[in-house]
């Protein structure tokens, strides 16, 4: 019962990893502005950045036992995280990308606490990586809004 719930957990962080690579895709690629350069290189470094985490928690859900989900139905079935705007403008964009990242933080914290139930330390230490990588990711989105 425990196991499920962690399983359950990580499916919810895999969909909102994938949700927030998309979104953050997604902006890359439709800035403009002023700051597009800037931001245009900001958005790739962190959709970038998630590309093999996407890959190492959905074969952490293999490892538990499980199948891992795959497809967009499921993801979108799962996920916390809102799809991109598509009227956005460049500072909607950023307060986006912020809140995504508390949410994916939110779901980070929701599956570390079932790991530390079970202790299961292969899966902490994964999450605890992925929480420093998006409290970083947060920091630098905030310190762009000013």
């Amino acid at each position: 019962m425990a196991k499920e719930a962690l399983i359950n957990a990580l499916k919810v962080v895999l969909a909102d990893t994938y949700a927030l690579y998309l979104k953050t895709q997604n902006y890359h690629w439709n800035v403009v502005g002023m700051n597009f350069s800037a931001l245009h290189t900001l958005f790739e470094g962190q959709y970038t950045e998630l590309i093999e985490p996407i890959d190492s928690i959905a074969e952490r859900i293999r490892t538990l036992g499980t199948r891992a989900p795959g497809s967009f139905a499921e993801f979108s079935a799962l996920k916390s995280i809102d799809e991109a705007d598509p009227t956005a403008d460049a500072p909607a964009m950023l307060k986006a990308l912020l809140n995504d990242q508390q949410a994916l933080l939110d779901s980070l914290q929701q599956a570390l606490q079932q790991a530390q139930h079970i202790n299961d330390e292969a899966t902490i230490d994964l999450l605890i990586g992925r929480m420093a990588a998006h409290e970083k990711n947060q920091w630098m989105l905030a310190s762009t809004l000013g």
